[in-house]
This record gives structure tokens, C-alpha cells and sequence, in this order.
């Protein structure tokens, strides 16, 4: 079987991707104290290292796992992409000053010293024009690898889920192109409109109580189900602050049910921060529902379970599973 270690490992989704395509994840590295025990809570018998990459030299994770240089068949990883997002970036109006956007570069650097035959890298699409992605390119060039880069859409990739992210891949030796988008996509129904009754199902993840004021369930309850927005309402049905705002207008939406997810982000428990509301319940989804529109499979644990903005965060921040395990199969063929 062939071997990975998943860098900036997160709570695990590129590992579950990883060993859904046939691949043997030997070693992860991570920083966050919550990621790194639902990592392990999820994925038993592989060597996690909760070290600030920075700080950890790659001789020393090859040197746990008698790695040779040129021996790993696949490095990949997630740089944390809050510097290059969007959002922090006001569509590019800010400078991107965020120490975490140099982490691509501890990428590059554990490239050099292991010399895997294959490497995996996904980010933001905004990671492709920086400077720090360019020179990444450059070094694959100078090291003799093949890479294809690209923006997908994990809607496209059996996600229920708009999210678009950069891919990149590279090997030693041959060539890769990227997997064909599947023709048909998964949608919200699809992934939780099995689910039982939340607060009485027994899974803590979609059992999590709302703290609402009267006003916003109120305005909640108004909306149109199935799809429905806050723009559908009367001024009067309107919080105050909505009949000012020009912007986000998907805020105290409801996801349709017939469609894909709008991208879910670590406030995908706050109706407040996107089109987050249930399709027909008067509540926003539930860190299980959100779970499953990632496509993390039903008994994934996340802990603590008790805390939902620590889940939260660490959903929204994670990669989706099937998303990687598309990638992954297609370029496990080429090594």
C-alpha cells in the first residue's frame, strides 16, 4: 500500500480522503489542540505530531518513520489559508500580512528533504497568484517535477457543497491531469434530509442547543423555506441593520434543498454569517448536519463535542473527504 503523511493535518478530512483512495497515512502534523485529538480520536495507529511545523525538522519525522529521502509515496497538505482568503483580503483591497501565509514554504522545504515521488497541496484560489505559490512552482521545476495546478469545485467532485478551491499536484516521473468532474451532483437533501429530529437524536454533534433572541427566531420562522431569503421579507419582517445593509445578502438564507451548500465556514452554526438556515426547520443547520455537507461520513467525531464553536471551526476549516479522495485516486494511479 502506498504511504502519505498529511501536514497541516487539521481534524483529519485530507487523511480520511487520503485512505479512502488506498493510501496508508503513516504520519500527520498539526498545531491546534482540538484538531489534533479528533485526529486521533478518528484515525488510530498513525504518528501525530501536535509541533508548530516551523519548528519541526522534516529529518526528524523521516527519521520516526525510516523514511529515506525519495521513499514517501505521497506528501501532502493544506497550508492554513486565512492570509490568502477572500474575506481577509477584502477581495484584495488589504495587504495579506498573516505569518501563516510563509507555511507554504515549510511545504516546499519538506519537498526537498524527503523527495517524495507524488505530492498533494490544496488552498484557497487565491494562494495562486502569490508570490510565495510562484516560487513553490519554480523549486517543483528546479527538483524535476511534473505539476498541474487548477481551481475546482468540490460541488463537482461528489460534495454537496459549493466550495472552490486550488489543487496542485506533481510527481517524479510521469504525468498527471486531473480527475473528470462527475455529471452528477450531490445535493443538500442528499446528505441530511435523513437525519432525525435535532435535540432528540442522541448524537451530541446535532443535539447542540440555539441561543436565540424572540426577534431573530421570529425572523427566522418568516422566511420562505426551501431556499428562501431575508430579501423575500417585508421592511417590517426585516431586522433594522438588514434594511440598511447593501451587502451579504445571503445572510438568514435557507439552503435549498434541491441544491448544493453554500460554502460552509467555521460560522456555519450563525444564521448571522451566510445562508446557514435548515431548508424547512426554523433553526440554522447543525454541526452534524454541517459535517455531512463536507462530506464527512456520519460517525465522524469532533471534540470536545460540547463546544460548538471549536466544532464549528474545525469543520469549516477542514478539507472535504470525497473532494481528496477524487484527487487522490487519480494521482495514485501515476506514481
Amino acid at each position: 500500500m502506498k504511504r502519505a503523511i498529511d501536514l497541516f493535518s487539521g481534524c483529519g478530512g485530507m487523511t480520511l480522503g487520503l485512505k479512502q483512495a488506498g493510501f496508508s497515512v503513516v504520519g500527520a502534523v498539526d498545531f491546534e489542540p482540538n484538531a489534533v485529538k479528533t485526529y486521533k480520536a478518528n484515525h488510530k495507529g498513525i504518528h501525530v505530531w501536535r509541533r508548530d511545523i516551523r519548528r519541526l525538522p522534516a529529518v526528524e519525522v523521516m527519521r520516526k518513520l525510516k523514511i529515506a529521502p525519495g521513499e514517501l509515496d505521497l506528501l501532502a497538505g493544506c497550508p492554513p489559508c486565512q492570509g490568502f482568503s477572500r474575506m481577509k483580503t477584502l477581495n484584495g483591497g488589504r495587504q495579506v500580512d498573516d505569518d501563516r501565509t510563509n507555511l507554504v514554504l515549510d511545504f516546499a522545504r519538506y519537498i526537498k528533504k524527503m523527495r517524495p515521488k507524488a505530492i498533494l497541496m490544496e488552498n484557497v484560489p487565491g494562494l495562486q497568484n502569490d508570490w510565495r505559490f510562484l516560487e513553490l512552482l519554480q523549486r517543483l521545476d528546479g527538483w524535476g517535477y511534473n505539476y498541474k495546478h487548477a481551481v475546482h469545485n468540490a460541488a463537482d467532485y461528489g460534495v454537496p457543497q459549493r466550495r472552490k478551491r486550488l489543487i496542485l499536484m506533481a510527481v517524479r516521473n510521469g504525468d498527471i491531469d486531473f480527475v473528470s468532474p462527475e455529471v452528477a451532483r450531490r445535493t443538500v437533501r442528499d446528505a441530511i434530509a435523513h437525519l432525525p429530529v435535532a435535540g432528540q437524536s442522541g448524537d451530541p454533534l446535532h443535539d447542540l442547543p440555539e441561543r436565540r433572541s424572540d426577534q431573530v427566531r421570529q425572523l427566522i420562522a418568516a422566511i420562505p423555506k426551501d431556499g428562501g431569503s431575508r430579501n423575500e421579507l417585508p421592511p417590517d419582517k426585516q431586522l433594522a441593520c438588514h434594511q440598511t445593509c447593501t451587502g451579504f445578502k445571503d445572510v438568514y438564507g435557507r439552503m435549498a434543498w434541491d441544491s448544493v451548500s453554500p460554502t460552509i465556514t467555521s460560522g456555519c452554526f450563525n444564521p448571522s454569517k451566510g445562508r446557514f438556515l435548515h431548508p424547512t426547520h426554523d433553526r440554522a443547520i447543525t454541526m452534524r448536519e454541517a459535517a455531512l455537507l463536507q462530506s464527512f461520513p456520519e460517525d465522524y467525531k469532533f471534540l470536545p463535542e460540547s463546544n460548538k464553536t471549536a466544532v464549528a471551526l474545525m469543520i469549516g476549516n477542514a478539507l472535504p473527504p470525497e473532494f481528496i479522495r477524487c484527487q487522490a485516486i487519480q494521482l495514485g494511479d501515476n506514481i
